[in-house]
């Protein structure tokens, strides 16, 4: 019996699934680890949120520098390079503990992934023929969501106020170069042609991509940098934190596939506004909860409704992008999109924080309603104004991050090995 493209390429990608699972897991750990911690330390939520904020910062540079980088040394080297780099800032978060420097080192993490992951993207697309990209891609997402609910359940492996999370983080990190410098896919042969990035073309084009991708970064940013801040202010302990994030991770893993099926039978606006509303209302509902009268699964399902509804929503909003442009502008519109949702993901944890600095930690479900509501009333108002695109692409799950399936194409160089 004769395999499937499909079946005949998981067995070479799977190494580079699970380093690149290994990454999320390493990072979504780290991330929560810092707010964790970083409470304890006393750091103000404006801290708290400008760190969290650090991280896609740097992932929008390193999405812009990386690839010459990689393509003067190679893919393995390059690799392993950031690799170690970013396994050695957990515990530099550990010998200097100041807001600067954590800001720093945030940033360079979020400078290696960006690259780390160029790497991995890389490598599949050279594996994957053109009848299975779009699953590959798709099953990389995944990966990621997965691998981000296991990272945060790994917080009560040990005290946040200790050396072990963080030395934990840092072999889960080098642990990952193990299986992608072994693989044996081969990156493709680039051109390596200049993309010029438009966004005033792209805003002309699908101006409710353009600023549902921002809000969107603005949401998940926030809750991923600020979310253990806030359940630790309802009263979660460490473990409790820990559910708490894994929730909306959870949620995120399991409504992204029926939420990527049902945009690609109706008008993708639509959904949207429809998603944007109901993930308003739950978030309103839990800013309403009185914290010694709401049981602690109340707030795990809430919490669980809005990661479902929320992180997907960019894979949606990128799908309704490219229904928009023509397929020779696909890399163009991905790279804009890209640094639109990363400039949400960066500033978005920063004024949350401050809010949450003056007006409490509830700060941050109100001002993500606020988010939200605008997503809905600007994907109602271009319904009013245009009419659905009447071509629809294939949905293909994106990783909730600034770096997705097309990054390779923003940095404008080859990666090639």
């Amino acid at each position: 019996m004769r395999s499937t493209p499909l079946a005949s390429t998981l067995p070479v990608i799977a190494a580079l699934l699970v380093g690149f699972g290994l990454l999320q897991m390493g990072n979504t750990l780290q991330g929560t680890l810092l707010a964790v911690r970083g409470g304890m330390e006393g750091f103000s939520p404006t801290v708290i949120g400008l760190i969290g904020g650090a991280f896609f910062a740097g992932m929008m540079a390193g999405s812009l520098a990386a690839g010459r980088m990689i393509r003067r040394v190679g893919k393995t080297r390059s690799f392993a390079a950031l690799a170690s780099l970013a396994s050695m800032v957990p515990l530099i978060h550990l010998l200097w503990i100041d807001p600067v420097a954590w800001v720093a080192a945030r940033a360079l993490t979020g400078f290696c992934f960006a690259g780390l992951f160029m790497v991995v993207e890389s490598w599949l697309n050279g594996a994957a023929a053109n009848e299975v990209r779009g699953q590959i891609l798709s099953l990389y997402g995944m990966t990621g969501l997965v691998a981000g609910v296991v990272g945060q359940l790994l917080l009560p492996v040990a005290d946040p106020a200790g050396f072990v999370p963080f030395a934990v983080v840092s072999i889960i990190l080098t642990i990952a170069v193990l299986p992608v410098t072994l693989s044996q896919a081969q990156a493709p042969a680039t051109s390596g042609e200049p993309v010029r990035i438009d966004l005033l073309r792209l805003h002309a084009q699908a101006p409710f991509g353009v600023v549902a991708a921002f809000l969107c970064g603005v949401s998940v940013g926030a809750f991923f940098s600020l979310g253990p801040v806030l359940a630790g202010a309802i009263g979660f302990g460490q473990r409790g934190i820990a559910l708490f994030m894994a929730a909306g991770a959870t949620g995120a893993a399991a409504m992204t596939w029926p939420l990527g099926a049902l945009s690609d039978r109706i008008d993708r606006r639509m959904l949207v506004v429809a998603t944007a509303l109901v993930a308003a209302a739950v978030l309103g509902a839990m800013a309403l909860l009185t914290p010694a009268e709401a049981p602690s699964w109340l707030y795990l399902a809430l919490v669980f409704v809005f990661g479902g509804l929320v992180v997907p929503t960019y894979s949606v909003v990128l799908a309704h992008v490219n229904d928009s442009v023509a397929p020779s502008e696909f890399v163009a519109a991905s790279g804009g999109m890209l640094i639109v949702q990363g400039a949400g993901a960066a500033l978005g944890p920063l004024a949350i924080g401050a809010a949450m600095t003056a007006g409490g930690p509830r700060s941050l479900l109100w001002l993500t309603v606020l988010a939200q509501a605008l997503i809905a009333l600007c994907g109602a108002w271009q319904m009013a104004r245009r009419a659905a695109p009447a071509r629809k692409e294939d949905f293909q799950v994106h990783p909730p991050t600034p770096v997705g399936t097309e990054l390779v194409t923003v940095s404008r160089e080859t990666v090639a090995g």
